[in-house]
């Protein structure tokens, strides 16, 4: 026994989970060397959707706020989240890449690096931990909880057995959705601190109440560390707030010896900052509470409402939340965190809006059901694997096997844009949001802070975590009423094909004609030789890779029927333009990652 250690989260999982990750580097530098001298075990700072958002939202490097914030803080071990083979990303990535970010995220000032795996599976975090150890990083091995009937007390202490064995430093319990209850938290703790050598770290969300008990059940079973935010950041679907547990354990055996006055001093410069911003303070909502029968977090539910209410269709949220665990358990119980629970919840909401389960499958959904994301917990309901995947035999390796080398492609594509090596790994990761923003910086166009309006960010809340319904909806209607054949969703880097696939079969069962046009029919105009392609909606245009060399179509290229010409990304759906014709690009109208209108011509193609 001896006085509990904590981790300050407010500057990554704290922001991420109330402000929807939009708190600048300009925000935190104020504030962060009393931060560093309150005595913290650890300052989770970087990872999770950070990454993402400073490049796409915020114009901000996220490799320049590791290193700014390293300079103001030197007594405070600086931490950060990895999505195991997914980094910090949204999809696996090659181990080229996963070599390449772990060096980097160490040298420019990484100490801890926490790793996790959305289904526990080992093979998923093999590699980064013995990147991250090899690099001199301390190595949290995470087990990721959650209840279903295969989630067992053995399943988590097998899980954080194994990581030892892997040689982690220390092992987290990962409570993303809040499901830890107090009385469960003490037997899980005492339970790996009895057979564990390693440290045993805590990360519970507030939301559904019962973090903070579940913390102090902990605290008595003899956990190490536990992960708090400051209150104005803290409550609702952050984490349970530092200054509550530290007067808790106050004169205790456990007693943090943490000064509340200066904890309260930097909450008031935080509170400040919410006020300023606009945000709302965190809080338990009844939808949160029902997340012990759904399980769903609490980022995923206020999107689901918010978005069920602008299509005057609020009274189906009932139907969704019972809908996701149904899917879920067809899909081998995966635990509902990023991204399985954009998978999980893409289905559930398609199966609900298209009124037949399984009418239209993703190609996300299909890639889990493959083994592309790695082993589920249980066994897939066979009805369901039958439905998605037809005959196909899902894959049993490791799913990186399956991945080309990436780093060298990436550092042709991205050419003199990228100016240092971390450049190049912004661009393998994101790579049209990283163009995009290194373009912006080339043309001195960069305004840090800027896409974070009290409206823009209100419109966003909690996307990371589920899909756009109504843009859903749009889609839906897009594929029913025009001759489009796929199209892709893609939330904060999470992209979801969906295909024409269940649409003509219905139109089959009514007797319809299944013909279909070309993908842009109705944006294709020809007068003689040449051909116009037009945007067919409105959205921001990206160059898009060309098959062979140069690596994007240029004046001058050559194309082919069915070739991709660009990338139109309109509310979050990344919409491929593709040529009907063969022949030569006469000219490119459209600057990229430039915004377009619905009918303005993008390319003129010369037929060959």
């Amino acid at each position: 026994m001896g006085k509990l250690k904590i981790t300050d989260v407010t500057l990554r999982d704290g922001h991420q989970s109330l402000w929807a990750t939009r708190m600048t580097l300009d925000d935190m530098l104020p504030v962060l060397e009393k931060i560093d001298s309150v005595g913290y075990h650890s300052l989770e700072v970087w990872g999770g959707a950070t990454f993402d958002v400073c490049l796409r939202y915020l114009d901000e490097d996220p490799w320049k706020r590791l290193r700014t914030i390293k300079k103001y803080v030197k007594k405070t071990p600086l931490q950060m989240l990895l999505r195991g083979q997914s980094l910090v990303g949204y999809r696996h990535y090659p181990d080229d890449v996963v070599e390449a970010f772990i060096g980097k995220a160490v040298e420019n000032g990484i100490d801890i690096i926490r790793i996790f795996d959305a289904l526990n599976d080992l093979r998923n975090m093999e590699y980064p931990i013995k990147i991250a150890k090899r690099e001199g990083a301390h190595v949290q091995g995470t087990v990721v909880y959650t209840v279903s009937p295969v989630h067992t007390i053995d399943h988590f202490l097998n899980v954080a057995l194994e990581l030892e064995k892997m040689g982690v430093d220390s092992v987290c319990i990962k409570d993303m959705a809040g499901l830890l209850s107090p009385f469960v938290a003490y037997e899980l703790v005492k339970l790996l601190k009895e057979r564990l050598k390693v440290p045993v770290q805590l990360h519970s969300h507030y939301i559904g109440g019962l973090a903070l008990g579940a913390y102090l059940e902990a605290v008595r079973a003899g956990v190490d560390v536990v992960d708090t935010a400051s209150t104005p950041l803290a409550f609702g679907s952050s984490l349970p707030p530092v200054e509550t547990l530290v007067r808790s354990l106050s004169g205790t055996e456990w007693d943090t010896g943490l000064d509340m006055h200066l904890l309260f001093e930097i909450a008031e410069y935080f509170d400040e900052l919410r006020r300023k911003l606009g945000f709302e303070r965190g809080v338990t909502r009844l939808t949160d509470m029902e997340v012990f029968e759904h399980q769903v977090p609490g980022g995923m539910i206020s999107n689901l409402v918010s978005q069920l209410r602008e299509q005057k269709a609020e009274h189906r949220l009932k139907e969704v939340l019972e809908e996701i665990p149904r899917v879920r358990a067809e899909l081998g119980y995966p635990p509902l965190v990023t991204p399985t629970s954009q998978i999980v919840g893409i289905q559930a909401v398609l199966n609900v809006l298209m009124g037949e389960r399984y009418r239209i499958i993703p190609e996300e959904v299909k890639n889990y059901v493959k083994g592309f994301y790695g082993k589920p917990p249980a066994e897939i309901d066979e009805k369901v694997r039958e439905k998605v995947i037809g005959d196909e035999r899902p894959i049993s390796g490791r799913p990186a096997d399956y991945l080309e080398p990436a780093m060298e492609r990436a550092r042709t594509e991205i050419g003199d844009l990228a100016l240092s090596e971390e450049d190049v790994i912004s661009y393998a990761l994101f790579p049209q949001v990283a163009r995009k923003f290194m373009e912006k910086r080339k043309e001195g166009k960069l305004v840090p802070g800027g896409g974070r309006g009290k409206a823009e960010v209100k419109e966003r809340e909690g996307e990371e975590e589920n899909m756009d319904l109504k843009k859903i909806t749009e889609l839906i209607r897009t594929l029913e009423q025009t001759g489009i054949t796929e199209l892709s969703i893609e939330s904060e880097g999470v992209k979801l094909n969906i295909k024409r696939d269940g649409f003509s079969r219905s139109k089959a069962e009514k007797g319809e004609s299944q013909e279909q046009k070309p993908k842009n029919a109705e944006q294709v105009e020809h007068s003689g030789n040449m051909v116009e392609i037009k945007s067919p909606m409105v959205g921001t245009f990206y160059r898009a890779p060309a098959p062979d060399a140069p690596p994007f179509v240029e004046v001058g290229s050559r194309v082919r029927p069915g070739q991709t010409l660009c990338i139109i990304e309109a509310m979050k759906l990344m919409n491929e333009i593709t040529s009907d014709v063969a022949g030569r690009v006469a000219e490119i109208l459209v600057e990229n990652g430039h915004p377009v209108e619905y009918g303005q011509v993008l390319f003129k193609i010369e037929r060959e």
